[in-house]
């Protein structure tokens, strides 16, 4: 009986080996069945198990003590959920005498107060009007410059001049967010012709690493000032802006991409496959889009420091304004950027199993979770499809495949 009580707690309370408040094993679904009956079968109220045979672990038939896996993998999803988490500020372990990272630490002692205030003094006072200035100053620059270059004929010396002022521009933009960026194996840069795909935090990945070597950048028509940049840098760059309407249109999206990676004079193409922000802990599902085009990918790893500032965007809390003045308010914005040998699809490789390859390497490079859930759970609900993968999980354990049935 004391033996079965500890089987019984083991089966509740399965020590596991991964990062979380409930870290978790990889077992399937029919191990982990197997595991509670062969429990709920070892054991009887009276005592006497060792006399009575029950159902067999691997029975096919539906047994209550099922269902004790369902509501225990439930639970576990709302006490440590690990898709929603992402899409919130990384958690520090100190406090950075940043008021958003904690509300609570400045008010611990006044010498904490005063060295929170002096902090708010110097980066309100001093920092940010200076990475205004400069963050104007760039960008009033690529417009004026690109415009200007827009009106020469195509050729090496517009490319030349092109590569350079976006290059001046980038990096003192970074400037004025004090970006400190350390880019490891230089090497494998990106070269032209390819598409090089990074895991994606917040809209500055793109000056970090544009600010290092001129891409092609890819994104819809916006209006307002944005819209005037866009127009400005299509000018001087063949860069890929995409109507409203058009961003559905996944083949025109191919098309338009697969012709710009043929021509090898064009700036290799950059893209953020994950589609929205994720919280500089994970790397999340890869859309299969840009993998299908049978071009050279070259992955790039992003980690940033988040004690110095959060570079994280999470679009659904703050506008574009609000985050970027968070940035240019934090004490500076501290990064590491890795560049991967470049990936080529193999042979019997989809454009699905290409994706995880390159995600899983980018993930293992910059020290990231490796998930498979999509980035889209952000904004919207869990796919049927989703359940209905556990569903026919569960049915084939219960009444076996055709082939097992017809053999039978």
């Amino acid at each position: 009986m004391e033996r079965g009580a500890k089987e019984k707690n083991h089966l509740l309370y399965k020590p596991y080996s991964l990062n979380g408040i409930i870290a978790k094993e990889p077992t399937s679904l029919e191990e982990e069945l197997k595991e509670i009956r062969r429990n709920g079968s070892s054991q009887d109220l009276d005592g006497s198990a060792s006399t009575t045979t029950g159902p067999s672990p691997s029975s096919s038939e539906f047994e209550m003590s099922d269902t004790f896996y369902f509501c225990r993998r439930g639970i576990e999803s709302i006490v440590d959920d690990e898709v929603t988490k992402r899409f919130t500020a990384e958690e520090l372990e100190s406090w950075n005498l940043l008021t958003r990272s904690n509300y609570n630490f400045n008010h611990i002692s006044t010498r904490l107060t005063v060295l929170w205030g002096l902090g708010v003094v110097i980066r309100y006072g001093f920092l940010l009007p200076l990475r205004l200035t400069l963050a104007i100053t760039g960008v009033s620059l690529l417009v004026v410059f690109t415009t200007m270059i827009g009106f020469l004929p195509n050729g090496r010396v517009k490319n030349f001049l092109s590569e350079k002022v976006h290059l001046m521009c980038y990096r003192i933009c970074v400037r004025g967010l004090t970006a400190i960026i350390t880019y490891h194996h230089s090497e494998n840069k990106p070269k032209n012709g390819g598409i090089c795909v990074a895991n994606h935090t917040s809209p500055i990945d793109t000056i970090i690493l544009a600010s290092d070597g001129c891409y092609a950048m890819v994104g819809q028509i916006h209006g307002g000032l944005m819209g005037l940049i866009q127009k400005s840098m299509v000018k001087a760059c063949p860069h890929i802006w995409f109507e409203r309407s058009e961003v559905k249109d996944r083949h025109l999206v191919a098309r338009r991409l697969s012709d710009h990676v043929k021509d090898k004079s064009k700036l290799p193409i950059l893209i953020f496959p994950e589609g929205t922000c994720i919280n500089n802990t994970s790397v999340m599902m890869f859309k299969k889009g840009s993998f299908e085009i049978g071009s050279t990918v070259y992955p790039v790893a992003i980690k940033y420091d988040p004690r110095f500032g959060d570079a994280f965007w999470n679009s659904s809390k703050f506008g574009m304004v609000n985050y970027l003045l968070r940035m240019m308010s934090s004490w500076a914005i501290v990064c590491s950027v890795w560049y991967l040998p470049p990936m080529s699809r193999q042979e019997g490789e989809d454009a699905v199993q290409f994706a995880n390859r390159v995600k899983a390497a980018i993930a293992r490079q910059g020290g990231l979770v490796d998930l498979l859930w999509d980035g889209g759970l952000k904004r919207g609900k869990v796919k049927d499809t989703f359940k209905e993968e556990q569903q026919k999980l569960y049915s084939k354990i219960l009444v076996g495949t055709q082939e097992d049935r017809s053999r039978s």
